[in-house]
C-alpha cells in the first residue's frame, strides 16, 4: 500500500488477455537517474517480464491426457493378455 507518496508506474497491457489484463510495475524512484538506464529501456524490460510471466503460466493437461492413445491401446492390449494367459494357466 502506497500512502502519500507519488510513485512512476508502468501499466503494460496484457500479451495473453485470457490470463490478466494489465499488468503494473511501481518504478523504483532512483531507476531512471541510474547511469545508461532510459525510460525506453525500463519499459521494455516491464514488457519483457510481463510477456514471461504469461508464458509460464500456461496450464498443462492432466497426465492421463498427455500420454498418446497408442500407449492406452497396447497397455490395454498388455492387461488382456495377461488375464488371458493368468486364466488359462489357473484352469
Amino acid at each position: 500500500m502506497v500512502k502519500g507518496t507519488s510513485r512512476r508506474v508502468i501499466v503494460v497491457d496484457s500479451p495473453d488477455p485470457k490470463l490478466f489484463e494489465q499488468a503494473i510495475f511501481i518504478v523504483k524512484n532512483d531507476a531512471m537517474t541510474r547511469e545508461g538506464v532510459t525510460s525506453q529501456q525500463v519499459l521494455g524490460e516491464a514488457c519483457r517480464i510481463a510477456r514471461g510471466y504469461a508464458a509460464r503460466q500456461e496450464v498443462r493437461p492432466p497426465l492421463w491426457q498427455r500420454v498418446p492413445r497408442w500407449c492406452w491401446f497396447t497397455g490395454a492390449a498388455l492387461a488382456a493378455a495377461a488375464v488371458w494367459l493368468v486364466w488359462n494357466l489357473l484352469l
